[in-house]
């Protein structure tokens, strides 16, 4: 069995539509997928729909916005219940967050020469119920300011970039509270990648899995290489720490993502199915 549990469509910053991304994890030979669209449950029940079709089971998942120490960490949840008050309320402070800093971001860009018409952005935003930042980034390839969004984010809109503007994000201890009270499973988005290594040391991620709050973390991601993997997957052995492998597929959105290239193990679904259960989840 092929398991892929971290995937975008175009409701958050994919590029393929719900039944495209579905359509496209068959075809890749996955078994199951989980759609984990950026602070939104947008887009489930036709991604479920659509795996029904096509004999592929659709997972139900979400990759909240978080942070720790001032550093972001993307929190996966599975099986939340889609109508959970709390939870919907902070999804919707987070959005806000995204949305709100667009304007500035845009004037930021106008001063740099790089102007972004609102029609542009718009074509790119579609039916995602936020702007995010892979949304400029796609209007500023249509405008030939650059010629895709490595180039968008590494020179202008990542972090320590020039358009770049703070926005507001769920505290980490909060983030995990609010999936588990939802039904859900809590696990970490490549947690040793990128920035967010030096902020998710071994005591931190050891201290949220004996308070009961963190389920697992992301081991299998591109964003970890040979060596890190083996390193978090020996701490989450020893934490007890459910172990995960995905794709974070985004489409043509991001390069060398591509659906299945990591993949988890069915005794780790099998586990997570059970504290959905649980839970009181939905799975």
């Amino acid at each position: 069995m092929r398991i892929d549990l971290h995937t975008h469509s175009a409701v958050s910053d994919g590029t393929d539509t719900r039944a495209e991304l579905v359509a496209n994890a068959r075809a890749a030979g996955l078994d199951v997928v989980a759609l984990s669209d950026h602070d939104t449950f947008d887009g489930l029940a036709e991604a479920v729909q659509a795996g029904t079709e096509l004999d592929i089971r659709v997972l139900r998942g979400i990759e909240i916005s978080a942070e720790h120490d001032g550093t972001s960490v993307h929190l996966l949840g599975y099986g939340c219940r889609a109508d959970d008050g709390p939870l919907n309320d902070e999804l919707a402070k987070i959005r806000e967050g995204r949305s709100g800093r667009v304007p500035t971001m845009l004037r930021r860009l106008a001063e740099a020469g790089m102007p972004v018409p609102e029609d542009v952005l718009a074509r790119y935003v579609g039916d995602s119920p936020s702007i995010g930042r892979p949304h400029l980034a796609d209007a500023m390839i249509e405008l030939g300011y650059v010629a895709d969004r490595t180039e968008a984010f590494d020179t202008w809109l990542a972090e320590d970039r020039p358009i770049f503007v703070k926005r507001y994000s769920v505290p980490l201890a909060a983030g995990l509270d609010l999936v588990r009270a939802a039904g859900g499973v809590a696990v970490i988005a490549h947690p040793w990648g990128r920035v967010s290594r030096d902020q998710l040391p071994v005591e931190v991620l050891a201290g949220f899995a004996r308070a009961a709050r963190l389920d697992g973390v992301e081991v299998d991601h591109q964003d970890h290489d040979a060596a890190t993997r083996a390193e978090l997957r020996a701490l989450a052995d020893r934490l007890g720490l459910l172990a995960t492998g995905s794709s974070d597929y985004h489409g043509t959105g991001k390069v060398d993502h591509d659906l299945g290239c990591n993949t988890t193990g069915p005794a780790v679904l099998t586990e997570i199915s059970a504290r959905v259960a649980e839970r009181g989840g939905v799975l």
